[in-house]
């Protein structure tokens, strides 16, 4: 393969060098082969040199690959200067890309569509059939002008069998599943790349991208174009998933092509032609493929005499039927599958009636002494309420609803489809809060798992409008009244929101399939799943299950069911024959994730894995590589952290990471958005169950935090809803605002939007700090990988003086001299670009005007404004640090004199003035104070003075320090208490000896009052001063 690429890269290059009016000529006849290039080159140059001074009127471009069967008769244009001007437009309209014939814009189908484009016999060439180069040319061979010839600058290759098809016993075909539709592959070595129809892409609904055009040359030499591709396309194939980029082309008899490039991937594969196998290995595990065996229906070989006959007397007519209805196509099953289908096609109806009374008809027990709900409608615009009283004569023309009286009243909420549609909804919030909640059983996962052991075909059915096929208790059916602009109404079928309706629906699924359950049937809700080792039992059971259902009355959605499958999808699990697996999709995230650039972005990373890294065997030892890397100034990529980064991917994907979720324990979902997109995570007993990554397009881009916020919130709840109906969960995210969402009135679609999916559902939303919410943070916030083509860098003026002033200190010029030899040296100081560090921070030497110009900078400057002590401290100290910083700092801010003028005290305002009330007897209310700083005097140098407020008369006590509470307490009773008794009031100023534990104590069992003077006040007690 790699040498007929380089030939065809030869020939290619060859054409591409020749002259226009030969390059053209040469390459409008395909040559495969480096002689044949050579040979028409000659040819057409012999044809110029003969044709000097003549002009043959060009024909219609004609693309490659196209039949060339007839000729058309030269029409000679005489003299050169006619030649030039049409050779003058004709270059022009090559270089404009403009049409030769009705000078319009040229593309790859625009010659069906030029009007003024020749037509017939005369917009054909003849093919040069030239066996040497002494042939002998005529005139009449007419230019070829081929405008196509930028789309052909790569081939790719395809073998006709990919086209025409290929006998059903003579090729190695596949049948593999897209999104459950069923994908026919043919393996074929002979193509060079891996295609897929157009039509299949339409028929699963895949979009494709635009790629670079490649032509595509078949066996036969004709040339398909190939403009678009699908990348990374998800297919599954006898229990195995694939990711595989295919390029999109017009296939005739397959879905998709497995060419070379896919082969060569798996290489080596062993192939066993007879029993039409392929296997080989696959990130440690062997794969083995079965080819889709042919068929044992034996043909008898017709002569062809006799063939012609019978053609000769009857008539051929063809008869195609043709499914005009998408929405009923389902995947092939086998025949004895159709047949009971077809048996049972009443039970895949969509009746217009009532569903029949049942012992499971839905009941709303109500909390004792709850009052009736009334909720206040919203005001409707004109648009909504003719779209609300459209529905409602559709439930009432249904028989579903029925005018009420009733005291309870939910409103109704209209949200819009993608289709334009309006979707009627009822809000039940209020009525649940004071529903008596049903605790139901609802299965779990781990029996689904235990309970398919030995199952080969699958079967998925799902019901149509499930909570319809429920009646409502006719004693319970004035519950659910909602309220319209006409009225009152009240539904006779169980409606979607109240939140004991998924125990209800499971209850009545359990019992009408109770003889089938945990034998060969499993069901959750609506979701009805049968499993069978053998085909024989298969349609036994199936036969069973739709009587069944046929009996109840319930009835299936045909478009969403899938039957007698061997891989098939089911409550978000892929199951197969060999057990239940989680969607690959699931960790795809980690595998995507970009080498780390900073210690944030691998903090990221190993925060998103260390939240499961009790599923990854030895993650300690593979992480720690990476966990080195987080140490301060230690971040620097290696070989070794590389082989760790991709040993940690790789043990994400290949383990079973997510762990199985249980019914029983409360989820939790926490959400997370950002301008990039929105993951949210499922988690349960902080393990994840499962997490999803959603790109946001250019229109979710313009959204606001909080709708961002509220977006990732709704697509959890909207893609988990199967996990989390069953009961109360939790909703965790790092935007505050929406913690409050249950108590918030809706204002806005979204809003209302979010109410409909949130209906019928038990939960809690909580604020947990982004720095927490690791897992999902760290998957919104993945930073994108961008090529440095230039970097500049300014350089601040500062920065000089800064290394000016090393020039005058000489501890700087100690630093830096041994800094030079090493650095760092180990007591945090370190040389970068001339700049001594100390810690991370740049030192400033002691230099008096260099630190005055700093301070000022950060205080006195419009972005220092003035702030106070702390404020600058802690601005400067992040980036500069010296000697005496913070008392500098302090001294500059006292200084400031703009602070002085224009800033006040921030203290509380002084009180009212409360004078000291007039005593009223004598010795009832003294006051007293100490006279300190005196002379020795008999071993005394303070002097208590005791003043009663009444009579002036005052006593003079010594004592000398120290002296405590209780020495001056003593002396108070013996030269005062003793003789005038015990004072009803005790001024003094705010003295330790005054204000201690002691001295309140005693004065309190006393039943003496104490009177403290104001602080700094020394005027309220002015008579004992």
């Amino acid at each position: 393969m790699m040498l007929a690429w380089l030939k065809l890269y030869f020939i290619s290059q060859f054409i591409k060098d020749l002259k226009p009016e030969l390059r053209y000529q040469v390459q409008g006849q395909v040559p495969d082969t480096m002689e044949r290039a050579v040979m028409l080159a000659k040819i057409q140059e012999q044809i110029q040199e003969r044709n000097k001074g003549r002009f043959q009127k060009p024909v219609a471009s004609l693309k490659v690959g196209s039949s060339i069967n007839s000729r058309t008769e030269p029409q000679a244009v005489q003299g050169g200067v006619a030649l030039s001007k049409e050779r003058q437009l004709r270059d022009y309209c090559r270089a404009n890309n403009l049409c030769f014939f009705c000078k319009e814009p040229y593309d790859p189908n625009h010659a069906s569509k030029c009007t003024k484009r020749p037509q017939g016999p005369a917009a054909q060439l003849n093919t040069l059939a030239i066996n040497d180069l002494d042939v002998k040319l005529t005139d009449d061979i007419l230019y070829q002008l081929d405008m196509e010839d930028s789309l052909a600058k790569e081939f790719c290759t395809l073998s006709l069998n990919a086209i025409a098809g290929t006998e059903e016993g003579e090729a190695l075909r596949l049948r593999s599943l897209v999104k459950n539709k069923v994908m026919l592959m043919l393996v074929d070595s002979g193509s060079s790349r891996t295609f897929v129809s157009s039509a299949f892409l339409q028929k699963v609904g895949i979009s494709p991208l635009p790629a670079p055009a490649k032509s595509v040359k078949l066996a036969n030499g004709d040339v398909l174009l190939s403009d678009q591709y699908v990348p990374k396309m998800e297919w599954w194939v006898q229990g195995y998933s694939f990711f595989t980029d295919m390029r999109v082309l017009e296939l005739g008899a397959y879905d998709c092509i497995l060419g070379f490039d896919w082969l060569k991937q798996f290489s080596p594969i062993t192939h066993h032609w007879e029993n039409r196998t392929m296997e080989f290995m696959d990130r440690g595990l062997s794969i083995k493929l079965q080819g889709i065996k042919p068929a044992s229906l034996e043909l008898k070989e017709l002569p062809a005499t006799q063939l012609a006959k019978w053609y000769a007397g009857n008539d051929i007519w063809a008869l195609a039927i043709v499914d005009t209805n998408p929405s009923t196509a389902t995947d092939s099953c086998p025949p004895q599958v159709q047949e009971v289908l077809d048996a049972y096609h009443g039970v895949f109806d969509d009746p217009q009636t009532l569903p029949p009374p049942r012992v499971y008809d839905h009941t709303i027990p109500i909390l004792p002494g709850a009052v009736p709900v009334n909720s206040r409608p919203y005001r409707y615009s004109p648009l909504h309420k003719d779209e609300i009283e459209k529905q409602v004569k559709a439930l009432l023309a249904a028989g579903l609803i029925i005018p009420s009286t009733s005291p309870y009243a939910s409103h109704v909420l209209l949200v819009q489809k993608k289709d334009g549609s309006w979707r009627f909804c009822v809000d039940y919030t209020k009525l649940n809060d004071i529903t008596i909640k049903n605790r139901f059983p609802m299965p779990l996962m781990d029996e689904i798992v235990d309970e398919l052991a030995g199952a080969k075909l699958f079967t998925k059915l799902d019901m149509r409008a499930g909570y319809h096929k429920v009646r409502m208790q006719p004693n319970d059916e004035h519950k659910t009244t909602f309220k319209t602009h006409h009225g009152h109404y009240q539904f006779r079928v169980m409606p979607f929101g109240l939140t004991n309706a998924p125990a209800i629906f499971q209850c009545l699924m359990n019992d009408v399939l109770d003889p089938f359950l945990r034998k060969f049937v499993l069901v959750f809700l609506d979701d009805i799943l049968i499993y069978s080792p053998t085909l024989e039992l298969h349609v036994v059971h199936l036969r069973q299950v739709l009587s069944k259902l046929r009996d109840h009355k319930l009835y299936m959605k045909r478009s969403k069911c899938s039957f007698a499958q061997t891989t098939l999808e089911y409550l978000a699990h892929v199951i197969y024959d060999k057990g239940i697996s989680t969607d690959t999709s699931k960790t795809a995230a980690t595998v995507a994730w970009p080498i780390p650039s900073n210690v944030t972005e691998l903090r990221g990373f190993l925060g998103l894995t260390g939240y499961y890294r009790k599923f990854v065997k030895h993650y300690g030892l593979i992480a720690k590589p990476l966990t080195q890397l987080l140490k301060k100034k230690q971040f620097q990529w290696s070989q070794e952290a590389q082989l760790a980064f991709e040993k940690l991917k790789q043990a994400m994907t290949t383990t079973p990471v997510m762990a199985l979720p249980d019914f029983v324990v409360p989820f939790v979902v926490e959400t997370d958005a950002s301008d990039i997109g929105i993951v949210p995570v499922l988690m349960q007993k902080e393990q994840p169950v499962a997490y999803m990554s959603k790109a946001l397009g250019p229109a979710h881009k313009n959204l606001s935090i909080y709708e961002k916020e509220f977006l990732a919130l709704i697509m959890a709840v909207e893609k988990w809803r199967p996990y989390l109906q069953r009961q109360e969960f939790l909703i965790r995210t790092d935007h505050k605002s929406l913690s409050y969402l249950c108590e918030q009135n809706l204002h806005s679609d979204m809003q209302r939007k979010a109410m409909t999916r949130l209906m019928g559902l038990q939960f809690k939303v909580v604020y947990k700090k982004g720095r927490h919410n690791c897992a999902a943070d760290a998957l919104s916030r993945t930073g994108h990988v961008f090529s440095l083509q230039a970097m500049s860098e300014a350089m601040p003026l500062w920065i000089q003086e800064v290394l000016n002033s090393y020039t005058t200190d000489p501890k700087a010029q100690v630093l830096l001299a041994q800094l030079a030899i090493k650095s760092p040296d180990g007591h945090g100081f370190e040389l970068h670009q001339g700049l001594i560090w100390c810690k991370g921070k740049i030192w400033i030497a002691n230099n008096s005007a260099l630190q005055t110009r700093l301070l000022a900078a950060f205080h006195a400057s419009p972005i220092g404004g003035h702030s106070g002590t702390k404020a600058t401290y802690h601005k400067l100290k992040h980036l500069f640090c010296w000697k005496g910083l913070k008392a500098d700092v302090e001294n500059y801010v006292k200084q400031c004199q703009i602070c002085q003028q224009a800033k006040h005290e921030h203290i509380h305002p002084a009180g009212l003035l409360q004078p000291l009330p007039v005593p009223q007897g004598a010795w009832q209310d003294i006051s007293m104070d100490f006279i300190e700083g005196l002379p020795v005097s008999e071993g005394c140098n303070v002097i208590l003075v005791v003043v009663d407020r009444f009579t002036k008369y005052g006593h003079f006590i010594p004592l000398k320090h120290p002296f405590t509470a209780p020495v001056v307490a003593k002396l108070v009773m013996d030269h005062v208490v003793k003789l005038h008794g015990i004072p009803m009031t005790i001024v003094s100023d705010r003295d330790k000896i005054f204000s201690s534990s002691f001295w309140k104590s005693l004065f309190a069992l006393l039943d003496t009052k104490l009177l403290m003077s104001s602080a700094y006040h020394p005027r309220t007690n002015g008579q004992t001063e």
